[in-house]
């Protein structure tokens, strides 16, 4: 056995290390007492198993489905939720759910063990893990709530929201919360009721009538989940928000837009009139990848979208991620994104 010394990370990295351990040394200073100190020490063990379980899987996609874990087979959502499982999978989406039963089951049995992540939660009643993933390499057992979120919000690409309790409506709200208010990239959310069924069209009433009737949000950010109840319509926009679009990062001053494949003249120009109100200066204008994005390898060769974002209208960057995908859809295609 070799006593070569390990190389040493990457300054960057070494950086970030050093920083941690300086301030687990200014909790000793502190006299931060033994019950905060076990919060901080279970959170940052849970974290970093769970970072290094998603690791190996970080260059597929994924989707998380929420929904309640009382769900029985025999009724029209989990059947609804196992053809959504098995829908993604065969386009190669990994499924994750919150490893239990009902609906976050019926997600797994549909995709299938192989195709199935898994992030449990330990409670004392109600979530025993699924059949389907208990004992993968791909589950996760978590205590803390908010540790589990930021990993499905962390990890996913898209979210696809079943009917639940709580819990379901705790996730899907925060998802809203973090892509309106810009914490999060933006991505795909999909309210998907059971055929003929009516828990999300009440909750869409309720969103319409209290919250956006009476101000409380902008008709742009109703842009920010679509809701149906039909497993083909929910795959359709998962799959069409990644059509062009790919992924996005902001660089100093500017939004980047990384498309799989470049934006013609007349839309660009389209993008120009369009959407100016959302810039703080400038035009949009197209690129290629930044000297900040030149060691993501993969990346390189993506044509780039770049402007000077005001980080602040959400709904409407929603909405210029649809117009850039709808317009570059093949000359014909029936498109059912509205314009704006």
């Amino acid at each position: 056995m070799s006593d070569a010394p390990k190389p040493s990370p990457p300054k960057r990295i070494a950086e970030l290390i050093q920083s941690i351990r300086d301030t687990t040394d200014k909790l000793a200073v502190d006299r931060t007492s033994r019950g905060d100190l076990k919060i901080i020490s279970r959170t940052l063990r849970e974290l970093r198993y769970a970072f290094k379980v998603f690791s190996p899987y970080r260059h597929i996609r994924k989707v998380t489905v929420f929904g309640s874990a009382r769900t029985l087979p025999s009724e029209p959502a989990y059947q609804q939720a196992t053809r959504f499982g098995q829908a993604m999978a065969g386009h190669d989406w990994l499924v994750v759910t919150g490893a239990a039963s009902g609906i976050m089951e019926a997600g797994h049995a549909g995709a299938g063990r192989d195709h199935s992540m898994g992030l449990n939660i330990l409670l004392p009643f109600e979530q025993d893990t699924n059949p389907i993933i208990a004992g993968d390499r791909k589950l996760v057992h978590m205590k803390y709530f908010f540790t589990r979120k930021l990993m499905f919000v962390k990890e996913s690409d898209a979210f696809c929201l079943m009917p639940g309790g709580f819990g379901t409506l705790d996730e899907g709200l925060e998802v809203l919360t973090l892509l309106q208010t810009g914490k999060h990239d933006m991505m795909p959310v999909v309210l998907l009721d059971e055929p003929g069924g009516d828990y999300w069209t009440t909750f869409d009433q309720f969103v319409r009538g209290r919250l956006l009737d009476h101000g409380m949000i902008g008709e742009e950010d109703m842009a920010l989940y679509r809701l149906t109840d039909r497993v083909e319509d929910a795959i359709e926009e998962i799959m069409r928000f990644y059509r062009v679009y790919h992924s996005m990062r902001y660089i100093r001053t500017n939004l980047v837009f990384r498309l799989q494949r470049p934006l013609d003249d007349a839309l660009l120009d389209e993008i120009n009139a369009g959407f100016a109100d959302i810039l703080v200066e400038g035009k949009f204008a197209l690129g290629e990848a930044l000297a900040e994005e030149r060691h993501e390898s993969e990346l390189a060769e993506m044509p780039r979208l770049i402007f000077h974002f005001n980080r602040r209208n959400f709904g409407r960057l929603r909405q210029l991620i649809d117009r850039i995908n709808q317009r570059s859809e093949i000359r014909g295609q029936r498109s059912d994104i509205p314009d704006f």
